[in-house]
């Protein structure tokens, strides 16, 4: 036998993981760009543009897959975290470790060599790649062959993923930020769905190209990173007195983004259509539960470009919904028994049961 044989067979299974990869991300874009053509309701979804809580829960429903046998490693779910530095390395483990928990088979975190020792030792389940540079580690002379060399060490790694989270506990180091934005250029280029929270949305509100007329692409402002995204945007102040119709606005001008505005009720929008999620979670406001929104967002969304679910919808925003609904009814189960000492890794713990209640592996 061709001693070699293994490797060859190896490469070949690796090239075709990788082609499909991106036929199947080719084919999320022209379904995103096309979602207005069609307007019919889909049977299986019912109405889920009418803002009723039973439509998240018939989403999540629709969109999870089935546990199949027949299934290899990764087909669930290939998810990547950009994220963590010396001051914060807890957002991105709550982001990368939510979406193993939602059903995710593989989640990396691409992280700065300091932060890398202390999240890999959160979790043996997450695979760490400490790539990503500071300022105060680099040389002026030095920054653009690292930047260029930190950009390839993640594009080597994108066509295996089916979506990207940027930005939790991230930082605002400025050299940081550059190799983040040209992260997040090849990401769009290889048509990879993009979440974007934390500081990723103190960047891309100050360079909005970064994600504008990327149908692919996912902002979650909370109620200042909102503020500012109007400001910018819209020249103007949050008008909560006609909270959709900003919201919709917003989206439309960033080149139809979908926009999820976290608040007491979730507003949705890729600026056609405004959807809300306002299932009851809890009064306990404790850090962190925007990372799980976004890892929960990445797994949902992943699912909902590969299954075709709804033709005639825009599997963006069918994501987004599923992953707050299942948020909030996570976060409600653990403050049942936990209280005020409710944490962020109670909450975790609660995602696997949460989905499992609404929709049972089978």
């Amino acid at each position: 036998m061709n001693q070699f044989a293994p490797l060859s067979i190896a490469r070949n299974y690796s090239f075709a993981s990788s082609t499909v990869a991106v036929l199947r991300r080719q084919s999320f874009l022209i379904r995103a760009l096309g979602r207005g053509i069609h307007h019919k309701v889909d049977s299986t979804i019912g109405s889920i543009m009418q803002e009723t809580e039973a439509d998240a829960v018939s989403i999540i429903r629709a969109i999870t897959p089935t546990l199949d046998p027949t299934r290899h490693k990764g087909q669930a779910g290939r998810i990547a975290v950009i994220g963590g530095c010396r001051e914060y390395t807890g957002a991105p483990y709550f982001a990368a470790i939510s979406a193993l928990k939602i059903g995710a088979d593989l989640s990396h975190v691409f992280c700065t060599k300091d932060a890398a020792p202390i999240i890999k030792s959160y979790s043996p389940e997450l695979i760490v790649h400490p790539v990503l540079e500071e300022s105060y580690s680099v040389r002026e002379e030095e920054r653009k062959q690292v930047s260029v060399k930190v950009v390839a060490e993640v594009d080597k790694w994108m066509e295996r993923f089916d979506c990207l989270v940027v930005g939790p506990g991230l930082g605002r180091d400025p050299f940081l930020l550059d190799c983040v934005s040209e992260i997040m250029k090849h990401a769009r280029h290889s048509n990879v769905p993009i979440v974007v929270d934390g500081d990723a949305l103190f960047l891309v509100t100050n360079n909005l190209d970064l994600v504008h007329g990327y149908p692919l692409a996912v902002l979650t402002p909370n109620v200042n990173e909102y503020k500012r995204l109007v400001q910018k945007v819209l020249k103007c102040e949050v008008d909560d007195a006609d909270a959709h119709g900003q919201l919709s606005s917003l989206a439309k001008q960033i080149g139809g983004v979908t926009i999820l505005r976290k608040g007491r009720s979730d507003l949705i929008s890729d600026g056609d259509l405004v959807n809300s999620v306002s299932i009851y979670g809890s009064p306990r406001r404790c850090g962190g539960q925007g990372d799980i929104l976004s890892g929960s967002v990445a797994v949902f969304l992943s699912w909902a470009h590969r299954d075709s679910v709804a033709a005639d919808r825009n599997p963006t925003i069918l994501g987004c919904i599923a992953g707050s609904a299942l948020l909030r009814k996570a976060v409600s189960l653990a403050f049942e028994t936990r209280k005020r000492a409710t944490l962020t890794t109670d909450i975790i713990e609660c995602l696997g049961r949460s989905l499992e209640d609404i929709s049972p592996a089978r």
